[in-house]
């Protein structure tokens, strides 16, 4: 069943590559920043841009593959998030591209795809947001929520629910932790980086 011979080459070569989680996908290879923190248990691909210390948890996934990802400065995707993307077609010439504002904190298990998120954004835990959704500035989204395509969540809100509904305004606490919610994960992926 199994040869005891030599492991070919292309098989070394694509364990390897595999072992890697930033991917080349066609002729895209992710730009990530040389401050930014990538779990060896990630998987970026692609049409991939991370900007200044975003930080991507263990056994999270971001596919460029189709269309393009971008992340802005201090974001950070935790463990198991799944982000992607839709492709570009006649009836749709640039697709649904993910972009992620600064600021921002993708909770555990989030599925976000082709959808726009503003600046100071919380996205809870096991939520997922559709296709051509836009999420403006300083927004906090309840965990299990679910975004519907092409929704507008208003800045300065908290949403909750599967469909997601607009309950109340933000008190300045919770806006003031948006912010820290994006330092502490700076912060710690700082420490992980030197555990290494």
């Amino acid at each position: 069943m199994f040869s005891d011979g030599p492991i070919s080459f292309g098989f070394e070569k694509r364990i390897l590559e595999m072992a890697n989680p930033i991917r080349a996908f066609l002729n895209y290879v992710p730009s990530v920043d040389e401050s930014c923190f990538v779990d060896e248990t990630s998987v970026v691909i692609g049409e991939v841009s991370l900007a200044e210390d975003v930080s991507i948890w263990p056994y999270a996934v971001l596919r460029g593959d189709v269309n393009s990802i971008s992340i802005g400065k201090r974001s950070n995707v935790q463990d198991g998030s799944v982000l992607h993307v839709s492709h570009k077609n006649a009836t749709k010439p640039d697709g649904s591209p993910l972009i992620i504002g600064d600021d921002v904190t993708i909770g555990h298990k989030v599925m976000l795809h082709g959808c726009r998120i503003g600046n100071r954004v919380l996205v809870g835990m096991g939520s997922i947001i559709l296709d051509d959704t836009v999420v403006e500035d300083d927004v906090m989204i309840g965990a299990g929520s679910l975004v519907p395509p092409r929704k507008r969540l208003e800045s300065g809100f908290l949403y909750v629910g599967s469909p997601v509904k607009q309950v109340r305004p933000l008190t300045d606490e919770e806006k003031e932790f948006l912010t820290y919610s994006s330092a502490h994960y700076v912060r710690l992926s700082g420490q992980h980086k030197i555990s290494k």
